[in-house]
């Protein structure tokens, strides 16, 4: 079986490489962003200097143009229960982000072409949509959001319901998986073929996926959140109640 070049394997070995080189990837980006966001934070301590914008690109001006667009999303979809749900939303889509991205950076495999990094983000954000549509309807009052609007179909769609809220993780796990795993391949395909300029174009290209693939996680997410946590509108009272929705 052929190899491609890998920073890790070279630190190490193939073998560690193949199976935990995600791993050690994931685990650096976690680090750079844990360092990068103690930055930003002191930064932001400081408000006075911050009431004047500054005139050049900096991480901390990245990360406020980030945080406010993802928050821009959120209130669009959730309302103004937005700002709770930004911690999860915000950390998911910047870290995909970079996990994709760093698929791009010669001998380094993006921790998101491995199927057990996109399930435990899937995992933790089925796990948490579910939690908060608990605390926002209480146990039963959230049981019953699996119904639908029929109370006598209520068996049939709770059937249908809980088919669709399963499959969700496991789609969430597998586009990621297809598209980032297809596009790393691309990329390596013509870097080997045509080492010079080629390749730029596809990274161009790369990057472009990276951060559609983030969003759309991103995005899905947010509307499972929405959906889970939505209150009945005075349409569904008297016998009918709201769907949780379709994967």
């Amino acid at each position: 079986m052929e190899h491609h070049f890998s920073w890790i394997g070279l630190l190490t070995n193939e073998t560690f490489a193949h199976h935990y080189g995600h791993t050690v990837t994931a685990g650096l980006i976690v680090l750079f962003l844990v360092f990068a966001t103690l930055l930003v934070y002191r930064k932001l301590r400081r408000t006075e200097e911050r009431l004047i914008p500054g005139s050049k690109t900096t991480l901390t001006n990245i990360f406020e143009v980030a945080v406010e667009n993802i928050l821009g999303l959120l209130e669009g979809i959730v309302g103004p229960d937005a700002k709770k749900y930004l911690p999860l939303i915000g950390t998911i889509f910047i870290y995909i982000f970079l996990c994709n991205a760093a698929g791009l950076i010669p001998g380094v495999s993006p921790p998101t072409d491995n199927i057990n990094t996109n399930a435990a983000i899937a995992a933790t954000v089925f796990i948490y949509y579910n939690v908060m549509g608990v605390k926002a309807h209480g146990f039963g009052g959230y049981l019953k959001h699996f119904l639908g609007p029929i109370l006598w179909l209520g068996p049939l769609v709770a059937v249908i319901e809980v088919i669709g809220h399963a499959v969700r993780p496991v789609s969430l796990s597998l586009r990621l998986l297809g598209n980032i795993t297809g596009d790393h391949l691309v990329i390596g395909i013509f870097s080997d073929l045509v080492p010079l300029l080629i390749p730029v174009v596809f990274m161009a290209l790369g990057l472009f996926v990276s951060f559609i693939q983030a969003f759309v996680f991103s995005l899905l997410s947010t509307i499972y959140i929405g959906l889970a946590t939505a209150h009945e509108h005075p349409e569904h009272e008297a016998g009918h109640l709201p769907s949780a929705g379709h994967p």
